[in-house]
C-alpha cells in the first residue's frame, strides 16, 4: 500500500467512536462525575498543558482527582471513591490526548 496513513486515521476514528459509545453506558453516578471531570479538563485543554505531557506527573493526576472530589462534595453528593474518580479522570485524559477534529494524535 502506497499511502497507508488514511487507513490509520479511519481506524483511530473507529476506536474513538467505540470508546465514546462505551462511555455512554456508564452508570448514572459515573456520568455525573464525568461531567465534573470534563468541566475541569476543559480548562486544562490547551497546547502545552500537563495533560499532554508525554508522561503526566502522578502528583498532578492525584491533585486533579482531589479537585474533582472536592467539587463533587460541594454539590451535596456523598463523597465518591477517589480511585473511581481517578480512573474516570485518566480515561478522559487518554481520550483527549488521542483525539481531535483531524483524527491525528495530539502528542
Amino acid at each position: 500500500m502506497t499511502y497507508p496513513m488514511p487507513l490509520f486515521y479511519q481506524e483511530q476514528d473507529a476506536v474513538m467512536r467505540d470508546l465514546e459509545y462505551l462511555q455512554e453506558m456508564y452508570p448514572l453516578e459515573a456520568k455525573k462525575y464525568q461531567k465534573v471531570i470534563a468541566e475541569i479538563l476543559d480548562r486544562l485543554d490547551y497546547e502545552g498543558s500537563m495533560i499532554y505531557d508525554e508522561y503526566p506527573d502522578k502528583w498532578q493526576i492525584y491533585r486533579l482527582t482531589q479537585i474533582v472530589t472536592d467539587k463533587v462534595k460541594e454539590s451535596g453528593k456523598e463523597e465518591p471513591a477517589e480511585d473511581f474518580i481517578q480512573v474516570l479522570l485518566c480515561y478522559e485524559i487518554y481520550k483527549r490526548r488521542h483525539s481531535n477534529e483531524n483524527g491525528v494524535l495530539k502528542f
